[in-house]
């Protein structure tokens, strides 16, 4: 990947000259009725995705996409796409787009083509699937799995349980429970709901040596032989995603159960290849392969489409606006489907993991703002919560609004009373409400001005709000599958363009190795003093506390 120093290119400037022009929303719909025509793309038949109530115009996009042009987004995508080693700090490639290749053309790593091996890893996962739903697979006592506890975490976690939850509608008779923090009350309260004789456990670690997973997959092996009492059964209610054989073996699952992956493959890119086993187990393998394909329909998009009308692009494009431009420190992802809960939670890693870096990828600090803070909750409920700062808070908040069209569960009217609430929140964040509108509303209530006075400020929005709006047609196995590979190759736009590393995480590395140097320490009850003298004291009261 080139180096090149986005602040530096003809385009930045101008964009940063053009910030002058002060463009607003509601003024930029009322020169144009058709905006909406103008600004918004279209993936299949299955996504909609409008972006046309952002302060932007064609100077802006113009200007956006020579930007990057000038930052060599062309050859960037074309070096992910064709296996070259663009993680250049741990010389790897980032091959996530290979695991649902759904195609099967050839993509070769070091020359050679790593397709035969995915497509093995899938078979495999797909035979294992249809003897665990339809029962054929065993426990130690004979009874067919009933339970499911995938353990994991980070990237091993957040993407199958998001993926999980939000095609719930698609689950079969198998219960799922997910573990990922080292906190034993996680895994001690999964285990209580389950019963040693019908629960499966995946096991989810590349090197079979995370401390947080290995901690959690021991205590659930204690908890399945003390009701057993027999090693051997361990090979029946476990298996690896991992490629660590020797410490597979040394747990005591059998070899043939470990679904392995490869170092091309990134733990926040990573529910595509064995780690979603746990998917393909809750909605069975068709399913998961539907939900390869909608991310490969949209890879395709991605690769192919002008940039004028790819949807990540664009996005992508959007968002830099927003952030480094027009000062947005923050983007709200806010999924009105009470499925897709854990979505914004699963792109909170997907971006600030893969984005949160202030080192160019010429090795100096960056002068620009890089990856922006990812939150959000499902609408209605931040409604009650946060969006009154979004709209009339001092802090510029972009959102990703996402709705289906059709729900899954048709109640009553609850549907289009949800969607009223999503088309009503991003007008109101557009188009706000003046002064003279809420004086009006006094006076056709029968008030007099003079009687308002002191409450019409605190009822004026002044809207302005950037928001995109992404209408899904309906939220299954192929539209989920399209949707996350679409905010995967925004993020992935965005890194290009900051001129940074998005597919390595050494700020994880730290805390981790401090830890590992802590942890001795809390073995006595020894005054601790070889720190700081905060971390002294935490650790001396927790001493003491104990």
């Amino acid at each position: 990947m080139q180096k090149i120093n986005p602040v530096q290119t003809f385009a930045w400037n101008a964009l940063e000259q053009h910030k002058a022009d002060n463009l607003s929303i509601p003024q930029l719909f009322a020169e144009d009725p058709n905006r909406f025509d103008k600004y918004s793309l279209r993936f299949e038949d299955q996504l909609l995705v409008d972006f046309s109530k952002n302060a932007i115009n064609e100077k802006t996009l113009t200007l956006l996409r020579q930007l990057a042009n000038e930052c060599g987004l062309e050859s960037a995508k074309n070096a992910m796409f064709s296996g070259k080693k663009i993680n250049r700090t741990e010389n790897r490639a980032v091959l996530h787009v290979a695991l649902r290749n759904r195609a099967n053309t050839p993509i070769a790593v070091d020359g050679k083509d790593v397709m035969p091996e995915v497509n093995a890893v899938l078979a495999k996962m797909k035979d294992f699937c249809e003897r665990v739903i339809s029962g054929e697979w065993k426990g130690y006592t004979g009874k067919a799995i009933t339970d499911v506890i995938n353990i994991g975490i980070g990237g091993s976690d957040l993407g199958p349980y998001m993926v999980t939850e939000a095609l719930r509608p698609y689950k079969n008779h198998l219960n799922m429970h997910f573990v990922s923090n080292v906190d034993g009350t996680h895994i001690a309260e999964v285990l209580r709901k389950v019963n040693p004789e019908t629960t499966l456990v995946l096991v989810a670690s590349k090197t079979f040596t995370t401390q947080e997973t290995m901690t959690n997959a021991l205590s659930a092996r204690k908890w399945l032989l003390d009701s057993a009492k027999d090693e051997s059964v361990v090979a029946k209610h476990f298996v690896a995603l991992s490629t660590n054989a020797k410490e597979v073996e040394k747990f005591g699952i059998d070899t043939a159960n470990m679904f392995e992956f490869w170092d091309w493959v990134g733990g926040r890119y990573s529910l595509w290849s064995a780690i979603g086993l746990s998917i393909a187990l809750s909605l069975g393998f068709e399913n998961f392969e539907q939900l390869l394909a909608g991310a490969h329909a949209m890879d395709k998009h991605f690769l192919i489409t002008p940039i004028e009308k790819n949807i990540p692009t664009t996005l992508a494009l959007v968002g830099i606006w927003n952030n480094n431009f027009l000062g947005a420190e923050s983007e709200a992802i806010l999924p009105y489907d009470q499925y897709m809960h854990r979505f914004a939670a699963y792109f909170q890693q997907g971006n600030m993991e893969s984005n949160g870096k202030f080192v160019g990828r010429d090795g100096k600090p960056v002068t620009h703002q890089t990856g922006p803070i990812i939150w959000g909750e499902p609408g209605t409920n931040g409604q009650h919560a946060f969006y009154q700062l979004i709209h009339q808070g001092t802090k510029l908040i972009p959102c990703d609004f996402i709705a289906p069209a059709q729900t899954h569960n048709p109640l009553s009217d609850h549907h289009n009373k949800l969607l009223s609430n999503f088309f009503a929140q991003t007008e109101a964040l557009a188009f706000g409400k003046s002064k003279e509108t809420v004086e009006k509303e006094f006076l056709d209530a029968g008030k007099t001005l003079e009687e308002v006075a002191e409450i019409v400020p605190f009822k004026v929005f002044s809207g302005n709000k950037p928001t995109n709006s992404i209408l899904v047609q309906k939220i299954t196995p192929y539209s989920l599958g399209a949707l996350i590979a679409m905010y995967e190759h925004k993020i992935f736009v965005q890194g290009v363009l900051f001129n940074i590393y998005s597919f390595d995480q050494w700020g994880v590395e730290l805390g981790k190795q401090l830890a590992n140097r802590i942890l001795p320490e809390l073995e006595t009850d020894e005054k601790i003093n070889s720190h700081d003298s905060s971390t002294n004291g935490l650790i001396n009261q927790f001493k003491a506390w104990r």
